[in-house]
């Protein structure tokens, strides 16, 4: 069993909890409240700005070529997300201009940033893993053909491209970790952090 899979097993009693957390169930049947969606995204543009600077602190600090490009090249990934983000937006009429972050999202981006600003290239990696790791099993969890208005949502995050990137990350996992106490903490706080987003998402904004 490879780190990064070690890892995803000690978390999966979250794994659990997101897969039961109202908003994922209610995407997965389509019933979730459309006002509730659109804040998500919303918020979810926001965290993914500080995923993608995330990961540009991680790209510059790679301690070999090999990483560095494949830092840059799940950092474009960032931006196929965000694509999804705006065509919502567009669509939803969601106002992406002004978002102010709820709690929860500054928390998990404060999170990110300060891990990617002084931790090891391997603990950043842990960090950042839950992220890729759980919206690629959420997204195959769950049934596009139930989801309705959220089938893009659930067909982007359960397409085999984006399990292949989270898989990018989980190799810079094994390969750079070498604090094992402090990527397992980091991991853990990632995962912990997502259940909390998702349990943010809802309670409608302001």
């Amino acid at each position: 069993m490879t780190l990064a899979e070690q890892l995803w097993s000690e978390n999966a009693d979250v794994v659990a909890e997101v897969l039961d957390n109202p908003f994922v169930r209610g995407i997965g049947d389509g019933s979730l409240d459309r006002k509730l969606f659109a804040g998500y995204v919303a918020q979810d543009a926001y965290f993914l700005e500080s995923f993608a600077r995330a990961y540009a602190l991680a790209l510059a600090r790679s301690p070999d070529t090999a990483t560095l490009l494949t830092f840059a090249d799940l950092l474009a990934g960032v931006r196929e997300e965000l694509r999804l983000h705006e065509s919502y937006a567009s669509s939803w009429g969601i106002d992406m201009a002004n978002v102010e972050p709820a709690p929860a999202t500054l928390a998990y981006t404060e999170f990110l940033l300060a891990t990617a600003a002084t931790g090891s290239v391997g603990v950043v990696c842990a960090a950042m893993t839950p992220c890729m790791r759980l919206y690629a099993h959420v997204g195959t969890a769950l049934d596009a053909d139930t989801a309705g208005p959220y089938r893009q949502w659930v067909e982007t995050y359960a397409d085999p491209g984006f399990d292949e990137v989270a898989a990018l990350l989980e190799k810079l996992l094994d390969q750079h970790v070498d604090d094992l106490t402090a990527a397992r903490m980091a991991y853990r706080r990632a995962m912990r952090l997502e259940l909390a987003f998702f349990d943010a998402a809802l309670k409608p904004g302001p």
